[in-house]
């Protein structure tokens, strides 16, 4: 049997479908990026699955670090032909943001692309140059096609030097945007925190944009919760100190790590207890 002990004494077991023990949750925690679409296409596998599991009883939340406010994730998937009936409700790691940019107030000087801006709608605080703000709002690479993290060593120490805080919309480092690997707020607020500075994140794996999907769905028995990632720092960091369980999605940003797409127990036990991490169960890709 495909069975070992992960780290933290969990049980990780490979499954070859979501319907397998999608029946003994209440609620799914489904994470966007690398599990339903890849940036450019959606996953029709993972459609199917979550549409089944809506059918069977489940509630589906999917949770993204995306930095922008949820209607806008949802435009995404409505380009993409990402069906409705795949899902009760988005909540982004810009929803959970937006509360931590309010009570900082301002004025704020914004690190990130310009499609990012609504994500200050209706919040009332000023935008402006990085040598007027009194805390730093950072969404992504100006163009994270072209430009990595050691483009902004300079940015980062001039914004250090003025102690200025940041709050970073989104904590992944990377994400697949087709066949290529894209980097995120995340690795700039690392970046960041590794000058010693202060660092204030709400998405995946911090508590905040959890609070956001279980009050907004009402749900309050964390046993009957499942999250569903393939980002081990953050789907299943995330859900391990929220306390639910875990199916972790091994073809995705960290297939790499795992030898290939449809990896043994015995890897991913292995993959998981070096980084002080389990998941109950895995499989390659959510079917």
């Amino acid at each position: 049997m495909d069975i070992t002990t992960s780290g933290n004494s969990g049980i990780s077991r490979k499954i070859k479908a979501l319907a397998e023990i999608s029946t003994g949750y209440d609620a799914l925690f489904c994470d966007v990026w690398g599990v339903v679409h890849n940036g450019e296409r959606k996953h029709p596998a993972a459609e199917a699955a979550l549409t089944a599991a809506r059918g069977a009883g489940a509630r589906v939340v999917l949770l993204t670090n995306s930095p922008r406010p949820s209607a806008s994730v949802i435009d995404q998937l409505d380009a993409l032909e990402f069906s409705r009936d795949a899902y009760d409700a988005v909540v982004t790691s810009g929803d959970a943001t937006r509360a931590l940019i309010g009570a900082a107030g301002g004025p704020v000087f914004h690190l990130g692309p310009a499609r990012d801006i609504e994500l200050f709608e209706g919040l009332g605080v000023e935008r402006v140059d990085e040598t007027d703000a009194a805390v730093v709002v950072a969404t992504g690479l100006y163009d994270d096609e072209a430009e990595t993290p050691a483009d902004y060593a300079g940015l980062l120490a001039r914004l250090k030097d003025r102690d200025l805080p940041m709050i970073c919309a989104n904590p992944d480092i990377v994400v697949h945007r087709g066949e290529r690997l894209i980097y995120c707020a995340g690795a700039l607020a690392r970046d960041y925190a590794a000058l010693g500075a202060t660092v204030h994140l709400a998405g995946k794996p911090h508590r905040p944009i959890y609070d956001v999907a279980t009050r907004g769905g009402g749900i309050s028995d964390r046993a009957r919760i499942l999250a569903i990632g393939d980002g081990l720092m953050t789907d299943i960091k995330g859900a391990n100190d929220f306390g639910i369980d875990a199916l972790l999605i091994t073809d995705g940003v960290h297939g790499d790590e795992f030898g290939g797409p449809d990896p043994d127990a015995k890897t991913v036990a292995r993959v998981l207890s070096g980084r002080g991490l389990h998941a109950r169960t895995f499989m390659a890709t959510l079917t």
